[in-house]
């Protein structure tokens, strides 16, 4: 996968060069390149905003510099050009699904009071964190490539991770324990040591409804579940005492 990034503040995507992505980068799933649009400015003085027409608070981010930036950005692939603003459709885990599967994506990161609105002409997608507000687009976009470049095959070295873990499904991870196998009175769950691979996997599967029952129950209206996790609802439902 191939990304760029236009911002203002390349090296704060520091984090971008350790751990998994490091490692991502380093195998060639993941072709990252930062773009600083200052190096396309108006002016000498490096400007790339200026005062709203009409009035307002703040600055705005001129359209040319971003547009420019973009332009010298090979398009041939058409990628999925994506703008962090507020006002955008929010990111979930199956929005990181989605993008994963794309060859090429472009972040364009904002700052100060937002973009000129032609900005949004030259942009596929506008996407926001979460319901508030950050101080600029790039700790938000590191975010995103995160949760999108995981899903990559083979970038976490076990697939089947992915399928399992908390809003893939629309569904939290179950509980996991390692050892000791006792901690000040608190014991793994004896089926986990049982060995016994069918009991052990019942017992996570129910354990994963019943724990998005428990703290995210707004989960269960747009999840998919199986015939078996949807007996273990009406279990779990009754064992918590629900009316």
């Amino acid at each position: 996968m191939k990304i760029d990034v236009l911002t203002l503040f390349p090296e704060m995507f520091e984090p971008m060069h350790h751990s998994m992505m490091k490692q991502a980068q380093e195998s060639g799933q993941l072709d990252l390149t930062l773009h600083n649009f200052r190096d396309y400015a108006v002016n000498k003085h490096g400007h790339v905003d200026d005062y709203p027409y009409g009035g307002g608070a703040g600055m705005l981010l001129r359209v040319e510099p971003i547009v420019q930036a973009l332009e010298a950005i090979d398009q041939a692939d058409a990628p999925r050009i994506i703008l962090l603003d507020p006002a955008g459709q929010k990111f979930t885990q199956e929005t990181a699904a989605e993008w994963s599967q794309e060859a090429h994506l472009i972040f364009v990161c904002g700052h100060y009071e937002g973009f000129d609105e032609r900005v949004r002409h030259y942009v596929t997608d506008e996407v926001s964190l979460g319901d508030y507000v950050l101080t600029n687009g790039e700790l938000a976009t590191m975010v995103m490539i995160d949760a999108t470049v995981r899903l990559l095959p083979e970038v976490l070295g076990n697939d089947e991770g992915t399928v399992q873990e908390s809003h893939q499904r629309s569904l939290l991870e179950y509980p996991q324990y390692t050892r000791p196998r006792e901690f000040r009175g608190m014991e793994v769950p004896e089926t986990l040591l049982s060995g016994h691979h069918e009991r052990i996997a019942a017992w996570q599967r129910k354990e994963a409804i019943r724990r998005t029952y428990l703290r995210r129950p707004d989960l269960l209206q747009q999840a998919e579940l199986t015939p078996e996790e949807a007996q273990d609802l009406v279990e779990v439902q009754r064992e918590e005492g629900a009316e």
